[in-house]
């Protein structure tokens, strides 16, 4: 004990010698179109007097920084003045950035510094907003889960299921698409529901995240294949300077990062990450058992002033398996362990980004590999003693090869972006599986291998009138495929958007944006078969959404935003359960598969309603984000009678706010509050019958009473202590993680569970055709304490 007590004294004393230690800061200033190095540029860091100018090379240095997270800002006569994203400096490291300009299209007498860290782009005026690693590396309640953290900004549903589905404006979990350094990644979960966005931990890791643009609407003309979200994830290079190492343990993993140079013109960062989930639920006597891992990497090569390389990987193993060793399992238990499969799933994506820049004009060049690999199985009681028992044996495989070719231009002021993609895509699946429809069986045997070749062609041009106060942005893009006649057409496909912004005020703007979006259905449904025959093939369209939004900002500061936007969404061709009568986009937000099934192209759909956004990120460690979303979002049901949907939650409040303190402290919380989503009651008639439930394992829903019930609001606090020393040579963090800090008890649908007798038998009824079946409240919520650590050097 005395020992510690001597520690404690030692490290409180040394404060003031760790922080007499000055961070630096290296980079460069380049033109953001050709690539050419910007000398004399005036680079400051942002929210104080720390500034210089940048040599005839464009490089710069900046020293006796405080450590902590800052911005670096650029200013030049002719050019917009730019705002890095969001950097850590400490005393341990150097760290490096560039720093890209664009000419003004309108010359002025002398540079005006404005740069606000709140982006704002020709195509994407509104519906746009970009997240620091600050907000990343300290949200409470996220534990550095970047997907987790995405739930805190206007329109994004977040419930207290531990699940990261990303759930848009009123639209299906399946509707985002995401791109990592330029990279298209399918999916950025552990544990992912095959078909839709969702799983239960984010595979990105937050130590090579830079920032993320996330875009809830007015999408550029490059990005295609979403309805309701787009994200791009942005990596930081690997340390030019010398190798360098971080270490994490978190709430649930385990991880470590090593970056440095691989020679003068290459930098490389990677990192591994493995849970320790197993261990800790088989304490708790949880009823599953997961382990997930993952890696990440990113390699960059600069040529020479015009030419780069870089390449990136992400790659996930996961296994759930069930825990059959708990003596006595509770009803919660027993429920879980009837229903929920054994599964194996792994991923990877690797990809390639070649860049050359001319004079006006870079053109760049992206070709990825992606690969999903899904099993699951499940025996009827876990008796794998015998293969009749066998309910669900499930094998699939998704390959995608991507090339994707971009011209981005400036002729005259105008800005313009053409290029065009190939994907050749490959599903195969294997399943072997009962299922119980309208009292009869229905066997799912079937062995299908899937060849695609989707292309597109898209395009972009941007300018700014009236001296910039007005600009303009149009664009389009057209897609098709070889799976059916009907979606080989691209002029079926086309996708028209336009975007305006006119600035009234220097601190008021008014931006509006529509647009038409198109999307493939999963390929679970486009691969589904009965009988050996692609049965959705004739049927199946591109779901397409019409877009209307508008909104109005207010900027009092550079570092403060205030938002408020109107949205309105119509969806067409949305796929149809034959069997269920429902829209697949009620479906999504569970584990295992979505959209393996008989579909037709028939769901309509809307969502609309109003967001207001509050933002205030000081130089000086203060953060604000308070978001408020009024939705309301109804899909047609087997009567063609628009009703709410699964997402139909009406109020969507967060407010997240975090201090920085003296001496390395820095405190947080995030508040939520979702209006209770919509839920389908049990169809009891079917639920009971032994034939049905000993299919699933489970009960089923009644699908003529969709949505017909709602569950009570959910809220929740979360707060978090952080705590950094930034020493000579080595950086240390802790952090404490409180969620649900004040214990709410969300309300989720009952259990249905077989009563038994005295002797472990199930009770039944009509002639033993029936179980008797018995309801338990289900309530979930507890106070969730995390404590991590991070070391750096």
């Amino acid at each position: 004990m005395r020992r510690w007590i001597i520690l404690s004294m030692l490290i409180l004393g040394y404060q003031a010698s760790l922080w007499a230690q000055q961070a630096s800061i290296k980079g460069r200033v380049v033109e953001a179109l050709n690539n050419e190095p910007m000398p004399f540029v005036n680079v400051i860091v942002s929210g104080t007097s720390v500034g210089t100018i940048t040599d005839a090379e464009g490089n710069f240095e900046l020293k006796g920084l405080k450590p902590g997270f800052v911005r670096v800002q650029a200013s030049f006569i002719g050019y917009h003045s730019a705002l890095s994203s969001e950097i850590e400096v400490s005393n341990a490291k150097i760290v490096f950035i560039e720093i890209r300009m664009e000419k003004r299209d309108t010359e002025i007498e002398e540079v005006t510094v404005n740069a606000s860290p709140f982006r704002k782009t020709e195509e994407s005026p509104v519906s746009l907003k970009t997240i620091g690693i600050a907000e990343i590396e300290k949200s409470p309640g996220a534990n550095r889960d970047i997907s987790k953290v995405i739930q805190s900004f206007a329109g994004v549903l977040s419930s207290p299921s531990f699940r990261n589905d990303i759930i848009i404006r009123g639209g299906g979990p399946s509707e985002s698409r995401f791109y990592l350094d330029g990279v298209e990644v399918p999916n950025i979960n552990h544990f992912a529901t095959q078909g839709a966005s969702g799983g239960a931990v984010g595979i990105l890791n937050a130590d090579l995240i830079r920032e993320v643009n996330y875009y809830s609407g007015a999408f550029p003309s490059n990005r295609g294949n979403a309805l309701s979200g787009v994200f791009e994830f942005a990596q930081v290079d690997g340390n030019a300077d010398k190798l360098r190492f971080r270490g994490s343990l978190g709430a649930a993993e385990v991880s470590a990062t090593f970056d440095g140079p691989l020679s003068e013109k290459t930098s490389f960062i990677v990192s591994a990450r493995r849970s320790y989930l197993k261990l800790l639920f088989t304490a708790l006597k949880l009823p599953f058992l997961p382990t997930f891992n993952d890696m990440q990497f990113k390699v960059k090569t600069r040529f020479d002033a015009k030419n780069e390389l870089t390449f990136i990987g992400l790659g996930a193993l996961d296994q759930n398996e069930l825990n059959l060793d708990i003596k006595n399992p509770d009803e919660q238990q027993t429920y879980i362990l009837g229903q929920l499969p054994e599964n194996n799933q792994w991923s990877y994506t690797l990809g390639g980004v070649y860049k050359h820049f001319r004079e006006n004009s870079y053109q760049t060049l992206v070709v990825s590999r992606s690969q999903l690999s899904n099993t699951a199985t499940k025996y009827l009681e876990n008796d794998e003693s015998s293969e009749s028992n066998k309910i669900l044996d499930y094998t699939s495989q998704e390959v995608e090869n991507k090339i994707r070719f971009e011209n981005n231009m400036r002729m005259d002021g105008f800005k313009a972006n053409i290029g065009a993609n190939i994907d050749f895509a490959q599903y195969g699946n294997t399943t072997l599986q009962k299922r119980f429809y309208d009292g009869n069986i229905l066997n799912v045997n079937y062995d299908t291998e899937l060849n695609l070749i989707k292309y597109g062609i898209f395009g972009q041009i941007s300018h700014e009138f009236l001296a910039e106060r007005l600009t303009l942005s149009a664009g389009f893009r057209m897609d098709a495929n070889n799976y059916s006649s009907g979606m080989n057409n691209p002029l079926k496909q086309f996708s028209p958007r336009i975007s305006a912004s006119y600035q009234l005020t220097p601190e008021w703007s008014l931006n509006l944006n529509t647009g038409r979006y198109f999307q493939l259905p999963a390929y679970t449904t486009l691969g589904y078969q009965q009988n050996n025959e692609f049965v959705n093939k004739d049927n199946l369209k591109y779901i397409s959404v019409d877009h209307f939004i508008g909104g109005l900002e207010f900027k009092p500061a550079t570092a403060v935003q205030f938002s408020v936007e109107g949205f309105f969404k119509n969806y067409q061709d949305y796929p149809f359960s034959v069997n269920d009568q429902i829209s697949l986009a009620n479906k999504g937000a569970d584990y295992g598969v979505i959209g393996d099934e008989e579909v037709t192209s028939t769901s309509k759909g809307r969502a609309y309603g109003a967001e207001f956004q509050a933002r205030i990120s000081s130089a000086k460690g203060y953060n604000l984000n308070l978001s408020y979303t009024l939705v309301r979002s109804e899909f047609q049901d087997g009567n063609n009678q628009y009703i709410v949907s699964a997402w139909d939650s009406k109020h969507i409040l967060s407010m997240t706010g975090s201090a920085a303190l003296k001496k390395g402290w820095q405190i947080g919380s995030r508040f939520r509050f979702v209006g209770g989503l919509p839920y389908t009651p049990y169809d009891m008639n079917r639920s009971t019958l032994i034939e049905a439930w000993n299919l699933r394992g489970g009960p089923y829903f009644d699908e003529t009473r969709l949505n017909s019930q709602r569950y009570p609001a959910f809220h929740q606090l979360d707060v978090r202590v952080d705590k950094a020393w930034y020493m000579k040579k080595m950086t240390m963090k802790l952090y404490l993680d409180i969620q649900n800090l004040y214990n709410f008890q969300a309300e989720s649908q009952d259990f249905l569970v077989r009563e038994e007798d005295a002797n472990g038998n199930f009770l039944t009824a009509d002639n033993g055709t029936r179980y008797v079946l018995r309801s338990v409240n289900n309530t979930s919520g507890t106070v969730l304490p995390t404590i991590g650590i991070q070391i750096e050097f």
